[in-house]
This record gives structure tokens, C-alpha cells and sequence, in this order.
């Protein structure tokens, strides 16, 4: 939504009032020009490639010059989102703009802004709780990108998956998604097995030092299960450092999310197999919604479902890097 104009005009009425002699209190140009005030709680940009992306995307959209008054918080935990929401329910925003570090403990401080009038729009990740108590969400489909995944891995037809399932935050969207097909399939099928299931956090060293602990356990394995790019990038350092061969004729199959283009160049190379896309940018759908909303036009859909497909190291090409790539 576009307000730049309207700035203008505000500012403009302004100094004209005061050129005709116009006394009395200065009025802040910015409340005159109707600023919509949002608050924007996001995870730690430098979470992964993917949240600086999200992050960068939302900052693009977010300004002064669209239209609004933006005030940002960050966290990689949920009771310091929850705080945070919290203080913009105070400082009467008119938007909550939330992506959730976990999916649980959201229902208190939604109806807190709900009583007070304010708007919540959830993005990136789902949240447990009644969709009453949200305007509209967009979102991954977390489920369907491990699905997806899991459905890949199925497809190599090994005569064995020992797999190393490196996990992300505990009980975020993205970690519960990704992690529920794995867990079906291991338990459904004897010839899949989990040589070892922690989580790493999204941190790259953390899973470098999961994958070194296994490695110097002697336990065999031949897939790395890692739910996102910065993770995988860790586990390869841990088997390069091994001299563990990976990737298309490797002794171990690599697997990513999120779709960094770093990462899709590893498929492209044959370094990793496989990576799922996890689409960061959400920030133009949430501007459409806000401006249906501005004019009291509910949104077409309570659930956008963000477009998103998985990379094959044997089949992805240049122009996949180029145009998927984060």
C-alpha cells in the first residue's frame, strides 16, 4: 500500500496553514499523514539465510515511504516474543505482525490485542491456537515440505536409511513439520532407523559436532536429514573433515532447507542431494491484506499457503539456482 502521496499532502497542508498565519499546537506530520502503525515480531535474522531474507523482505515493504510506521523485535525465543508483543499491544499499533519461535503460549496475548482493537497477522510459521484470534495467515506448509522430503529420500530405494536427523528450534513450526513425516516413516518401516535425532538449532557448528559425535561413535550412517541449509553445511564439514564422501555417488545422501542459493549450487556441484524450498517472502501478501483491511475488506483467504517445491542434485540446473535461489 502505497502512502507516499498522502504524506506529501499533509506535510504540504501543513505549511500552508502555518504561512497563512495559522498558530497553536505543532501537529507531527506523520500522525497527519494516517502512518499505519505495525509491530513486527520475527525470529533472529541471523538465524539462517532464509530469516535474513524474510527479514530484508519485510523491511523492504515496511516503510515510511509505503505508508507505514514500522517497529521491529527478534527473538529465537517465544516468551520473549510474547513480551514483545506485549509492549506494541501497549504502545497501540494498529498490526501484529508475528512469526512465531514456537507453535504454543499465543492464545493470552492475541486476545490481548483483540480487546484492544489491533490486528494479528501471522507469517512464516502457524501457531496453535483458535483462527479467531488472527485476520489471516501466511505461512510455509511445513508438513507438506517434510512430506516432500521424506517422499524424495523414499524414492532412492536404499536397501537401508540410517539417517542422521538434525532438528531445528524445538517446537517451531518448521521443526514439527519437517520432522513428522521422518518419524512416520522410521516407524512404519524397519529398514529405516535413526542412528541419533537432536537438535541443533539452526546453528551450523552445533550440527557439525551432532554429526563428529556419531562419526566417532563408529555407528554407520548414510543419510543427513538436516532441517535447514546451515545445518546441512555443518554436518559436511564434520564428514569432509572425515574424509566421508557425500552427495551424487557419495557414500552419504545430504539433505537441506530453504533453498539459499549457496546451498542449491551444493546440488548443482553434486556436493548435497536434495534441498527444500521454504519461500521467505511473505511481506507484499501481508501489505495486500493490510490495504483490503484499511478500506474494511476482509481477505479472500484466512490461509495463504506459500508455493514451494524440493531440488533433486541430479536434476536441478542454473536457472533453477537462479530463479529459486535465497
Amino acid at each position: 500500500m502505497k502512502k507516499l502521496l498522502s504524506l506529501m499532502l499533509a506535510v504540504a497542508m501543513i505549511f500552508a496553514l502555518a504561512a497563512c498565519g495559522g498558530g497553536g499546537e505543532v501537529v507531527d506530520p506523520t500522525e497527519e499523514a494516517g502512518l499505519i502503525k505495525v509491530g513486527i515480531i520475527n525470529n533472529d535474522p541471523n538465524e539462517s539465510g532464509y530469516r535474513t531474507a524474510n527479514d530484508a523482505d519485510m523491511k523492504r515493504v515496511f516503510t515510511e515511504e509505503n505508508g507505514y510506521e514500522a517497529s521491529f523485535a527478534y527473538s529465537l525465543k517465544n516468551d520473549e516474543q510474547i513480551a514483545a508483543a506485549q509492549k506494541f499491544i501497549q504502545d497501540e499499533v494498529d498490526y501484529l505482525l508475528i512469526s512465531a519461535a514456537g507453535t504454543a503460549g499465543w492464545d493470552t496475548v492475541l486476545k490481548d490485542a483483540q480487546d484492544a482493537g489491533i490486528q494479528v497477522i501471522l507469517f512464516d510459521r502457524t501457531i496453535d491456537a483458535d483462527e479467531s484470534l488472527y485476520v489471516a495467515s501466511i505461512v510455509s506448509d511445513m508438513a507438506k515440505e517434510g512430506q516432500t522430503a521424506v517422499d524424495w529420500l523414499a524414492s532412492q530405494a536404499l536397501e537401508a536409511y540410517n539417517v542422521i536427523h538434525i532438528q531445528g528450534v524445538m517446537g517451531s513450526a518448521a521443526q514439527i513439520g519437517r520432522t513428522g513425516a521422518l518419524d512416520v516413516m522410521v516407524a512404519e518401516n524397519e529398514n529405516w532407523n535413526l542412528v541419533t535425532q537432536q537438535t541443533a538449532e539452526w546453528n551450523a557448528e552445533t550440527a557439525q559436532q551432532i554429526v563428529q559425535a556419531v562419526i566417532d561413535s563408529g555407528k554407520e550412517f548414510n543419510v543427513v536429514y538436516a532441517e535447514n541449509d546451515d545445518m546441512a553445511k555443518g554436518a559436511v564439514a564434520a564428514l569432509d573433515a572425515a574424509g566421508i564422501t557425500h552427495g551424487v555417488d557419495g557414500d552419504v545422501i545430504i539433505m537441506g532447507f530453504d533453498c539459499n542459493k549457496w546451498a542449491l549450487e551444493e546440488l548443482l556441484n553434486g556436493n548435497w542431494n536434495y534441498d527444500g524450498q521454504c519461500n521467505p517472502f511473505q511481506a507484499d501478501y501481508i501489505d495486500e491484506i493490510i490495504e483490503g483491511l484499511e478500506k474494511g475488506e476482509a481477505p479472500a483467504e484466512k490461509v495463504v499457503i506459500m508455493e514451494e517445491k524440493g531440488f533433486d542434485a541430479t536434476t536441478i540446473t542454473q536457472a533453477d539456482v537462479d530463479q529459486y535461489g535465497i
